[in-house]
């Protein structure tokens, strides 16, 4: 067995103890190896180790590795982008993912929509829980409003909300954000009951089943998947 094969097991094993102290179905809960730096092979052992869905940081290193991976397995696994997303790039993102999670502006919003050729493209909606303004994502007092202007735009599908953790937090100040994005998400879904905000990505490989026992849906694993960067 791969050393991707043994830390996508151990993972998996992880995310099982976490869905049952939350009492949780694991099933419920998408594990998404974050491939950047890596190359094609490993996603390739990746998605030969079960997981079927791969994200991304960056536009530019996904534009070959995808392609690649289609050529190495025949088929593409779903590609997430989880990285900030410049609206210059939004063409060729919409041509590389199937689902965009970074959306953090309603400017972007809009610029995806024009460019989305009249299918509908699944979205999240990035929130920023921390104080650092330089931070991209929506404020939490700003996300209703976005979130009414982004879903009556043409061609968007907005799926629930992302949160990456403020940098530096202690780990008992990350678990009150993760609880603070799925209050935030139980509060729009109670008064747009119309939108099917099911998904929280939230949680990485340092804090992800702390993020499973807040209700996180996707979780974002790569150095426990991949191991260290070179």
């Amino acid at each position: 067995m791969s050393d991707i094969h043994e830390r996508v097991d151990r993972v998996r094993t992880q995310i099982s103890d976490a869905a049952a102290r939350a009492g949780r179905d694991p099933s419920s809960v998408t594990l998404i190896g974050v491939s950047k730096t890596r190359p094609a092979e490993d996603v390739v052992e990746a998605v030969a180790a079960g997981i079927e869905h791969i994200g991304e940081n960056r536009v530019q290193e996904a534009a070959g590795k995808v392609e690649r991976v289609r050529e190495l397995l025949g088929r593409d696994p779903t590609w997430h982008l989880i990285g900030t997303l410049q609206r210059n790039k939004c063409r060729q993102a919409l041509d590389l993912f199937g689902l965009i999670q970074s959306v953090d502006s309603v400017r972007l919003a809009e610029t995806l929509a024009a460019r989305s050729g009249g299918r509908r493209v699944p979205i999240l909606l990035e929130v920023y829980l921390g104080t650092d303004q330089a931070r991209p994502g929506f404020r939490p007092g700003d996300v209703e409003t976005a979130l009414t202007s982004v879903a009556a735009l043409p061609g968007l599908d907005v799926r629930g909300l992302m949160t990456v953790a403020p940098f530096g937090l202690p780990v008992d100040e990350i678990r009150p954000v993760f609880r603070r994005l799925r209050e935030l998400r139980d509060t729009l879904q109670t008064r747009h009951p119309n939108l099917p905000l099911d998904e929280l990505s939230m949680g990485m490989s340092e804090d992800f089943e702390l993020a499973i026992e807040e209700g996180a849906t996707m979780i974002r694993v790569g150095r426990a998947v991949f191991g260290e960067r070179g």
